[in-house]
């Protein structure tokens, strides 16, 4: 038997629901939650120009920014 044939039974976080992976998805989860109770509006300055925007367009906007901006960086580290 070669040491490719052979799995290990113990538990070492590399399968569907490893430890980092639940608490990316909570953390999602939470911030979902988050955007959805916060819809009133806000003022926000993007350098120059003031604009008035739902909340949760703002957060959904930076989350996505902050989910592009982790991707970029783990996927960087990989090679």
């Amino acid at each position: 038997m070669s040491p490719k044939d052979v799995s290990s039974g113990g538990k070492g976080g590399t399968g569907a629901f490893s430890p980092a992976r639940i608490l990316v998805l909570v953390l999602a989860v939470l911030s979902v939650v988050f955007i959805a109770e916060n819809t009133g509006d806000v003022t926000v300055r993007l350098l120059i120009p003031v604009v008035t925007i739902p909340l949760y367009v703002a957060l959904i906007v930076m989350f996505l920014a902050g989910m592009v901006c982790g991707a970029y960086v783990f996927r960087r580290r990989r090679k």
